[in-house]
């Protein structure tokens, strides 16, 4: 018995031993990122770094109230490199990866859109690395050619070319991909369909402007965005709109010609926008069941349509006599009746509803007609992964009264204080001087980048923090667009951008963008990482989003506290970025301490020979 005891507690250590083995492997096979997907060698998932100097909160709960940018000490720690992801990752778009709704057996109803809505990864399973440009990838051509010809090097994909090649969307042209301005029901032309629907709606001249009453459309199914695109010479701006479903790169062709498109989808969560924000709304053959769920969908545009607004619709139920198309047309036409829409017009393929000016139809509707007006207490601005409601979202009383918006017409509209400031409680002097004092800051700006930017190198921006749109409403004057992106937490001054005949989309910058990479010319940061201290989110993660949808040569402008420019700073060699310029901001209202501004240029890099491509 003596003999099995001591031979029993020998075996222990050994045992114990083994098993520190296993589990060191287990760990080390993890952090390397395999999780049981190939070729996961190149990159890494989460963000190891940030969570080793304890960034790695989504919450902000845990106690601490250090800032997670330090001093600004010189000698604080700083990464030497970030790893390049797999060339395959070159398109990724962490919130809208399908391999990521595989990997975490996401359950999705297909039938719902859900699987092309946003599904973001955890902390752990983030990629900590640099998103590759495409082999031969050429700065971008410049707008206005970018309209009509890109670089078929930056989006490698043709498969649009082909299966679109009798609706002339785009064809293949050498190292060229060009695009004539066709879509599915305009195979003549974006410019002649525009001027069409002007005409059935009796605007003077066939403008579809309407002497600047009509500013702002959302274009859903937008294809490669021609109607956008050519709706831009009429100073209209469109929200192209579509999902990353079979006809995948669709919006990244839009993107890239220079033409304003987000990747959306109406499915179960509310669009991005607020209530009340376009004058128009089109969809030419954009495959959506508007009958399904008690017209769920239909009743979202309406939420996003202004007092008249319109609805183009082309497609085969609003002409075709077969059986189907009839009774879908039949049972769509008594839907809008009863949302209290009416034909403005139908001819051919096409049919225009408008919506009503005020709520007096809505009222004299019989008692328990579907579908239903909202709530009193609904929040028709609330967007921020809010489930869409099968109701009829009724005009506040002011509105309802003045039977409108009170808008100006565009461009008068980009400097008058809008009326639904007083949702805001924000007077009119106040927003004259933002509007003033973003001039100024715009001016200066522009005069610091000035020896670094050539003519027409910029042509995408996004203001990743815009308030009011007082930063975009300066660029007027130049040929560019801006996507105002306004914190889904923050004030709803969305709707005060959408009134100013700006365009642009809630965010929440803890999470990736709903875009594909190197789809941005310039991003403007003003004090988006102060607000990330706060929240508790990781900074290094912004930096490495903000890296992924900003084209090789763009730039970054950052204005922030000084110990937030130090800590920028210390990461341009990792991200491949140069400084252009840094220097002190004129006194700010809205800061406690005085801010800088650090002016950021990306560099063009081959991924496989680790250096960096000439941008000239």
């Amino acid at each position: 018995m003596r003999g099995r005891n001591d031979s029993g507690h020998s075996k222990r250590p050994v045992v114990l031993c083994c098993v520190m083995i296993v589990c060191l492997c287990l760990l080390f096979l993890y952090f390397s990122g395999s999780n049981g997907q190939a070729g996961t060698t190149a990159f890494e998932y989460g963000t190891k770094f940030s969570r080793s100097l304890g960034w790695g909160s989504d919450d902000g709960e845990d106690g601490s109230e250090e800032s997670i940018f330090g001093t600004g000490d010189a000698d604080d720690v700083k990464p030497k490199s970030f790893p390049v992801c797999d060339d395959r990752h070159s398109e990724l778009i962490p919130c809208l990866d399908r391999n990521l709704i595989y990997q975490m057996r996401l359950k999705l109803d297909l039938n719902l859109m859900e699987h092309y809505e946003r599904h973001c990864p955890p902390p752990e399973r983030r990629f900590n690395c640099l998103i590759p440009p495409p082999h031969g990838y050429k700065v971008r051509i410049k707008w206005p050619k970018s309209r009509d010809v890109v670089w078929k090097a930056n989006i490698p994909h043709t498969h649009l070319a082909k299966e679109k090649s009798d609706q002339n969307w785009m064809v293949e042209a050498g190292e060229k991909i060009k695009f004539p301005g066709g879509g599915t029901h305009f195979h003549h032309g974006a410019d002649k369909y525009i001027s069409n629907i002007a005409n059935m709606l009796n605007f003077k001249d066939n403008n579809i402007n309407n002497e600047g009453m009509l500013r702002t459309v959302l274009d859903v199914g937008c294809g490669v965005a021609s109607f956008g695109g050519y709706l831009l010479s009429s100073n209209v701006i469109a929200m192209s709109l579509a999902p990353n479903d079979v006809h995948q790169n669709q919006i990244q062709f839009a993107l890239e010609r220079g033409i304003p498109a987000y990747l959306g989808v109406l499915g179960t969560k509310r669009l991005p926008y607020p209530s009340r924000s376009f004058e128009l709304a089109h969809c030419s053959r954009c495959r959506i069941d508007w009958l399904q769920r008690d017209g769920i969908l239909l009743l979202e545009l309406d939420r996003l349509l202004r007092p008249g607004g319109y609805f183009a619709y082309s497609s085969p139920e609003a002409y075709a006599q077969d059986e189907e198309d009839l009774r879908i047309w039949k049972e769509m036409s008594a839907l809008v009746e009863r949302m209290c829409w009416k034909i403005a017009e139908k001819r051919n393929q096409t049919v225009i509803w408008v919506k009503p000016l005020n709520n007096d139809c809505y009222k004299r509707r019989a008692h328990g007609t579907k579908p239903p007006l909202c709530k009193s207490g609904d929040d028709p601005d609330s967007v921020w992964g809010v489930p869409m409601e099968a109701c009829i979202t009724p005009y506040p009383e002011q509105m309802h009264r003045d039977g409108g918006t009170g808008l100006a017409p565009w461009p008068a509209r980009l400097t008058t204080p809008p009326p639904r400031l007083a949702d805001l409680y924000v007077t009119a002097d106040t927003f004259e001087k933002d509007t003033e004092m973003w001039q100024q800051r715009v001016e200066n700006y522009w005069s610091l980048l000035g020896p670094k930017v050539k003519p027409d190198a910029i042509r995408n921006i996004m203001d990743m923090k815009a308030n009011f749109g007082s930063f975009a409403a300066a660029l007027k004057e130049k040929d560019v667009w801006v996507m105002n992106v306004v914190p889904h937490d923050g004030p709803s001054t969305l709707k005060i951008i959408y009134d100013r005949g700006l365009i642009g989309s809630n965010h929440d910058w803890c999470e990736a963008f709903s875009t594909y990479p190197r789809t941005y010319d310039l991003l403007h940061a003003w004090a988006v990482f102060s607000d990330l201290d706060k929240r508790g989110c990781s900074a290094e993660d912004l930096l490495l989003e903000m890296d992924r949808i900003l084209r090789p040569t763009g730039f970054v402008i950052v204005r922030d506290k000084s110990t937030i420019i130090e800590f920028i700073k210390k990461y341009l060699h990792a991200l491949h970025w140069e400084a252009i310029t840094v220097v002190d901001a004129e006194p700010s209202p809205e800061s406690e301490e005085n801010e800088m501004i650090l002016i950021i240029r990306k560099k063009l890099w081959l991924p496989e020979a680790g250096s960096h491509v000439s941008s000239t």
